[in-house]
């Protein structure tokens, strides 16, 4: 039997971005997805252009929220199938048959993780994830391997939803957090060796930079130590500045 698979966007304000995200999810070739929408009652013509893909959608929310990880946490509510994957506001599903042939790997992982694409405003490939950053996607994932900082993309990290927690709050790094709870739950994780998501280069941990640095510092510390965590945050000091 194929899984099911729960994609969720969130979206606030989105009308420039949100039509190709959600045409990228409704196009896919694989029959068993449920598609969840959370709006944080946008302002703009977001829900307008919701509102013509409304019967390809199964489920939309629009109400005000706490923020990105409290509408994420919501659409985790709602998702009722085996596996969840956010897909949020102008982030795309490479291809058509992307979700088929992740599940051509194994039909049980408890989580499938694969390749980033960044993009920029004219949806242009910039260049995989891992060779724009330092972050380096492992051939085998490991929880251990996020202790300077996240090497995989969220936007291309699927999990089951029986080991999903809940994002924590108030952090603009939960998603870290989410990622190494998950993997340290998982009993098989599957490189898919795809590229499984474009990002659209920027974001809100962009935007608060010195909150986000703080934030992540603060997860690491809670899943690695804190004299480990001192030690891989004076390491990642030096390849921020010597990274180009």
């Amino acid at each position: 039997m194929n899984p099911s698979l729960s994609i969720i966007t969130i979206v606030f304000n989105g009308e420039e971005l949100i039509e190709g995200t959600i045409q990228s999810v409704i196009r896919q070739s694989y029959p068993n997805i449920e598609y969840i929408i959370v709006d944080g009652k946008s302002k703009d013509m977001t829900m307008d252009i919701v509102e013509k893909y409304r019967n390809e959608i199964d489920i939309v929310i629009s109400e005000p929220d706490d923020g990105l990880y409290d509408a994420m946490n919501k659409g985790l509510e709602m998702a009722s199938s085996d596996y969840v994957w956010f897909m949020n506001c102008g982030d795309h599903i490479p291809d058509e048959n992307t979700v088929e042939k992740i599940f051509e790997h194994k039909k049980d992982a408890d989580i499938y993780y694969g390749e980033c694409m960044f993009v920029n405003d004219a949806r242009e490939h910039l260049g995989l994830r891992s060779k724009m950053t330092p972050h380096q996607l492992p051939t085998v994932l490991k929880w251990q391997d996020m202790s300077k900082g996240m090497v995989v993309s969220h936007q291309s990290f699927i999990m089951k939803r029986s080991i999903a927690k809940k994002y924590i709050d108030n952090n603009l790094c939960a998603d870290i957090d989410w990622v190494i709870d998950g993997l340290k739950k998982a009993n098989l994780i599957v490189n898919t060796n795809l590229i499984l998501s474009e990002f659209l280069v920027g974001g809100l941990s962009k935007q608060r930079h010195k909150e986000s640095l703080r934030d992540r510092y603060n997860v690491l510390a809670e899943h690695f130590g804190f004299i480990p965590n001192l030690f891989n945050h004076f390491y990642i000091v030096l390849r921020a500045i010597f990274f180009k």
